[in-house]
């Protein structure tokens, strides 16, 4: 590994715009106030050429700030979309132990800015940086916060301050930090947008992964450009002795070596699937956590400064491309979106460089323990799934969805924090062709996951008529973002609306029927008719429900009149046309 041994050496005078980092030797990380200062001091440094932007107000009151660098001045949305110039944003400390990406950052802006690093890139590409996305975790500050990472000596913590993970938070949108950034991402919407992060996990040689997207989803056109990207990306990593992986670097089985690793695609609940889902480019990097501090810093800079090389060269042809594919789904040609991906049985053997280790069984734990010989490299010899195939598949509708008054206004404020375009209904339509979901099983998790009780269901839509209200929601599938749409209003998505448990209301039952009640109407059903005597013998034969008194008596509840015929039911209808009476397109505001 080639360590910035000499750098380190030169920092006695501490030049400006130099982090602590830098000036402790890559052996500590700065405070929040260090990027706040270097925020201000840029522009001052380059006039013309930086711009200091503030995004957003954490919940403790903090700044989310953000560096734009561009040699030609073009500092603003408006501008970048004047000029058609290429845009890369890049992000560090989502995970704020993981800083890597704020100390890379700053060193590398300097460098391009003074133009000892790639003279002239910043001519043909703006660079967007924000150096820490969880500010309030960043000042959760302390020395024992990621004992599976080799420095800096102290750092910040995974969470917000409301201990929300921001890198699972995409799709729902729900910290306050996550909307200000996604508006703020809206706005400039770059070509490609990297996630800077450190690995957990194993002891091995390679230094980083870097996960891309479109690489085997999305828009064919799409994905043999970022299979180019990625490819010229490592040529270039590995010309620098890096050791770059295409995958994220954890085993199929925990601690178990021999069980290789797979090539995935997360839902958009994640960062680089987050944008991939929006058709542009979405890059995880993640460096080797137990690699030292200076090791890591000088591999997340390098990334960052190939990805900005390459799209300032093939700008233009990357713009084309992602053009045409928002062309190709505003015009509503899109009609299928995959909404969960697997491997396939497929795999071959990669030569992967780790070390020796030893497998056994712990007297502590009672469970397999793995200890590493990271004094002796070894080349294993494992299984690569590399391959993956749609395991989930949504057929849309040729018009869009409809979501309810009642639950209007909170859906249009999400959808508008994530770029989407919707519309109001402004007077009624007395009946429409509709489809309605039809929740044949359902079941909620048995603990919350990121402050939410979800919910996975099972079922149908189904057509029927209704009347459709003012006030309600249109939300068109021909639009740039609809892959967005389908995964966060077809229901059985892992990162939809209701498997994040924002409709679990409509799973709860308020209305019932008293058992003194339902007693004397069992009997006058199963005398009077016939069919549901046959149904109720027929379920009498399953031991379980002939056990089950709450069970017995549901059988009855559910042909009572008083039934509550809504309960269960996905408040969101699908239409094949736009209703009638719709407002202007609202999108989001910049």
């Amino acid at each position: 590994m080639l360590l910035p041994t000499l750098l380190a050496l030169t920092l006695h005078q501490a030049p400006p715009l130099t982090t602590v980092s830098e000036q402790s030797g890559w052996t500590r990380t700065g405070r929040y106030p260090e990027v706040e200062t270097l925020c201000r001091a840029f522009p001052k440094a380059y006039p013309g050429k930086v711009r200091c932007d503030t995004l957003g107000t954490t919940p403790e009151g903090r700044p989310m700030l953000a560096l734009v660098a561009s040699a030609d001045g073009t500092l603003t949305p408006a501008a970048a979309a004047k000029k058609q110039r290429p845009v890369v944003f890049f992000q560090g400390g989502i995970h704020s132990g993981e800083i890597d990406g704020k100390d890379a950052g700053f060193w590398l802006l300097r460098d391009l800015l003074a133009g000892k690093e790639q003279p002239g890139v910043l001519k043909r590409v703006t660079a967007v940086f924000v150096p820490v996305f969880n500010v309030d975790g960043h000042e959760r500050f302390g020395p024992n916060h990621r004992p599976n990472q080799n420095g800096p000596e102290e750092m910040g913590w995974r969470a917000t301050a409301q201990n929300l993970n921001l890198n699972r938070d995409y799709a729902k949108a729900e910290a306050p930090e996550m909307v200000a950034l996604l508006k703020y991402l809206h706005a400039w919407d770059p070509l490609v947008y990297a996630d800077l992060h450190a690995t957990n996990g194993a002891k091995f040689e390679h230094d980083v992964s870097v996960g891309l997207e479109p690489q085997q989803s999305g828009p064919a056109p799409l994905r043999a450009l970022g299979v180019k990207l990625r490819e010229e990306l490592f040529t270039e990593l590995e010309s620098q002795q890096h050791l770059p992986v295409p995958f994220y670097p954890s085993f199929i089985e925990d601690d178990d070596p021999s069980s290789g690793f797979a090539y995935g695609v997360p839902p958009p609940r994640f960062s680089h699937a987050y944008w991939a889902a929006h058709r542009r480019f979405g890059v995880l990097v993640e460096t080797h956590s137990w690699k030292p501090y200076a090791e890591r810093v000088k591999a997340t800079r390098d990334v960052v400064a190939g990805l900005l090389r390459l799209v300032a060269r093939d700008g233009a042809t990357l713009r084309a491309a992602v053009k045409a594919a928002d062309t190709e789904a505003a015009a509503g040609k899109t009609r299928e979106v995959v909404l969960a991906w697997k491997n396939t049985e497929q795999r071959r053997t990669i030569d992967f460089r780790g070390y020796a280790y030893e497998r056994g069984a712990s007297d502590l734990s009672g469970q397999t323990w793995i200890r590493y010989d990271d004094t002796k490299p070894q080349i294993w010899q494992v299984p690569y799934f590399d391959t993956i195939q749609p395991v989930l598949t949504a057929t849309l509708p040729a018009g869009g969805y409809l979501v309810p008054p009642a639950h209007a206004a909170w859906v249009e404020a999400k959808l508008a924090a994530h770029g989407l375009r919707s519309q109001r209904v402004t007077r009624p339509v007395a009946s429409a062709q509709v489809e309605r979901f039809r929740t044949t099983d359902w079941k909620w998790s048995t603990q919350s996951m990121e402050n939410r009780q979800t919910l996975n269901v099972k079922g149908t839509w189904e057509p029927q008529t209704q009347a459709v209200p003012a006030g309600t929601l249109y939300i068109p599938v021909a639009q740039k973002g609809v892959e967005l749409v389908a995964h966060l209003l077809e229901p059985q998505g892992a990162d939809s609306l209701l498997s994040w448990g924002f409709f679990n209301a409509h799973f709860e039952q308020k209305e019932y029927v008293e058992d003194y009640v339902l007693e004397p109407f069992a009997r006058e059903l199963l005398a009077k008719d016939a069919t549901v005597k046959a149904e109720w013998d027929a379920k009498l034969k399953d031991p379980a429900f002939a056990k089950d008194a709450r069970a017995r008596l549901r059988f009855f509840y559910e042909r009572h009149p008083a039934r509550d015929t809504q309960l269960r039911v996905y408040p969101v209808l699908r239409i094949q046309a736009a209703p009638e009476g719709l407002t202007a397109v609202k999108a989001a505001k910049p």
